[in-house]
């Protein structure tokens, strides 16, 4: 028999919940049919729509020195100390970068952590990332961290194949682990991970049932990251479980009363979905996404920190604080100091993601920049639209690449039949006639235009 009750969230009466229970099996379910391996992954739709119920405080958490150094060449000290104050800067006073998180196993790691931590910023807050053991509890106790995550992998592909564990075991362990972490004094954010191939009612919504449990007899939060760890989430109203991102955030919520500002998304972007997940999570409950800078993390990589500063501009109306002109800063100190390579193509961040080199285009940017550009990039990122010159560029390119060069100078626009244009562009014409097939640099543009302009 199901009482009825009136709700504190929706104000109306309902039905209690069905509470579930652990389902614990002997054999692990891989979700064959919609994960068969030998063949791409399905997406499946049960048809079943869930409300949206979007925080009126969401913001960015980022794993750029955890996630975000698995998969390059690890961040010097320095590096990392001058990242931080980068991330610092850009997530602005409101703390729209709420917390960072840190490796705490090498000497290096652990020196970073203590002069970031001695830069005094409230935000981005720092925390850990741990392997379960009480010695790194203590261990980062010590060093004055008040929030640590803990892996707890919940998918049969992790507990069976991987731990050699059945549900129940799984379960067990983790809850002694949580329960360890809460006696050492921290604060456990407990990492889901591989979401999107869990039991979601067999094994998801337990755990966190007990884990919030847990958190109201102890006084502590315990926050509940649900990991994307495969990318395999998908953002369609209707998907089934255990792929839809909105049944998992509303599943959180609705049948193990965690709150918003308790569930994190961590997603990755194996199947290209990595930031329409991350807003999905946004509209229906999570009040945190988990982001690296410039996406860069295991596989495919994590959700760009940078794009969901703009997605969230673009759904709030406003940046609440947050300066975009350092994600051009942070960009080019990745690429300049840490030597790390960014595919021109890279929206907001690469070198081309501004930048025409059709003729009828630059002909378009000229008269107006909006044709061709996204939004005004150079004072929102400090990036002001580009031409490069190739053998398409016609004469408009020419003379838009000419006109942004003497702006800089503090020179008067010339027309695009100006002598000075008409005798660069019969050069770069000459250039591709001869057999040239590769661009026009802005070096030897240069000397030309001194060249010709005497």
């Amino acid at each position: 028999m199901h009482d009825i009750a009136l709700s504190n969230k929706t104000f109306k009466l309902e039905h209690d919940p069905y509470i579930y229970q652990l389902q614990d099996t002997t054999e692990p379910e891989l979700f064959r049919e919609m994960f068969p391996y030998t063949e791409t992954p399905k997406i499946a739709f049960n048809y079943r729509r869930v409300p949206e119920n979007m925080p009126e405080d969401i913001f960015i958490t980022d794993t750029t020195f955890r996630d975000g150094q698995q998969s390059r060449t690890p961040y010097t000290t320095d590096q990392m100390v001058h990242i931080y104050k980068l991330l610092h800067e850009l997530g602005g006073p409101k703390g729209m970068i709420r917390q960072t998180e840190f490796f705490v196993y090498s000497e290096k790691d652990r020196k970073a952590l203590e002069k970031c931590m001695e830069l005094g910023y409230e935000f981005p807050e720092i925390t850990t990332w741990i392997r379960a053991s009480k010695q790194d509890f203590e261990l980062v106790k010590s060093i004055g961290i008040k929030e640590t995550g803990i892996l707890v992998s919940c998918s049969d592909y992790h507990i069976f194949h991987k731990m050699g564990l059945n549900r129940k075991q799984a379960l067990d362990k983790y809850l002694s682990i949580v329960k360890e972490c809460i006696e050492a004094g921290l604060r456990p954010r407990c990492h889901f991970e591989d979401i999107t191939r869990a039991d979601f009612y067999g094994f998801v919504v337990p755990f966190a049932n007990s884990l919030m449990e847990l958190s109201k007899e102890s006084g502590v939060p315990v926050k509940i990251r649900a990991c994307d760890t495969m990318g395999y989430g998908v953002p369609y109203p209707g998907a089934a479980l255990p792929r839809s991102v909105s049944g998992i955030i509303y599943g959180l919520q609705h049948y193990s009363d965690v709150p918003s500002e308790m569930i994190e998304w961590h997603g990755h972007n194996d199947f290209y979905k990595g930031v329409v997940n991350a807003t999905t999570a946004w509209m229906y409950g999570a009040s945190a996404v988990n982001c690296s800078l410039l996406g860069i993390g295991e596989r495919t990589g994590n959700v760009p920190l940078e794009a969901m500063v703009f997605e969230y501009a673009s759904i709030r109306g406003h940046l609440n604080g947050m300066n975009t002109k350092k994600i051009t800063e942070i960009a080019e100190y990745l690429q300049n100091e840490t030597g790390y390579d960014i595919p021109p193509m890279t929206p907001f961040v690469g070198e081309n993601f501004n930048l025409t080199r059709a003729g009828i285009h630059a002909d378009g940017m000229m008269k107006n920049p909006e044709i061709y550009n996204i939004f005004d990039t150079e004072s929102i990122l400090d990036r002001p639209p580009k031409v490069s010159v190739n053998n398409a560029s016609g004469l408009a390119g020419v003379a838009y690449w000419v006109n942004e060069y003497r702006r800089k100078l503090g020179l008067a626009e010339l027309s695009k039949k100006d002598e000075l244009i008409e005798k660069i562009y019969a050069w770069v014409t000459s250039e591709y006639e001869a057999g040239r097939i590769t661009i026009i640099s802005d070096g030897e543009l240069t000397q030309k235009y001194k060249e010709f302009a005497g």
